[in-house]
């Protein structure tokens, strides 16, 4: 069998990046439509929209790049929970049926990478010098 233990700080690289980019596609559909706009939304955006996407393109742009990564994924993780409960738990208990399932998922994995910091690949390792503890997968 493979020795895969060193490959989780490159997995978990790869979690932020892709998560990261699928966030910031929320915002790109409120603020340029693309690519598609928001169905249900009237524009122009109320100001609550306004602000998670700003939220969504700065904590989006900065997770991708691995930059700040633990206080952008932190950030990310309050509006996704934010969103959650202000948009979907008022439609109904289960998630499933009230479309809050990708709220939920972002949040966590966002809380995850604020605890577990970026993975290998992230300029935030250029910044501080790595050590062997702090880019583990759980980051302990």
């Amino acid at each position: 069998m493979p020795n895969t233990e060193n490959w989780g700080v490159y997995v978990l690289a790869v979690l932020r990046i892709v998560t990261a980019l699928l966030f910031l596609e929320h915002a790109t559909m409120k603020f340029f439509q693309f690519p598609a706009a928001i169905s249900g939304v009237s524009y122009p955006l109320p100001t609550i929209m306004l602000v998670a996407g700003a939220i969504e393109i700065v904590t989006g742009l900065l997770m991708t790049l691995g930059l700040y990564t633990r206080i952008a994924a932190f950030v990310a993780s309050g509006e996704m929970a934010a969103a959650y409960w202000m948009a979907h738990a008022p439609q109904g208990f289960w998630p499933a049926l009230n479309t809050g399932e990708l709220a939920i998922m972002f949040c966590f994995i966002f809380l995850y990478l604020a605890f577990a910091g970026p993975g290998r690949l992230a300029i935030d390792n250029l910044l501080r010098p790595a050590t062997k503890q702090s880019l583990s997968p759980a980051g302990i």
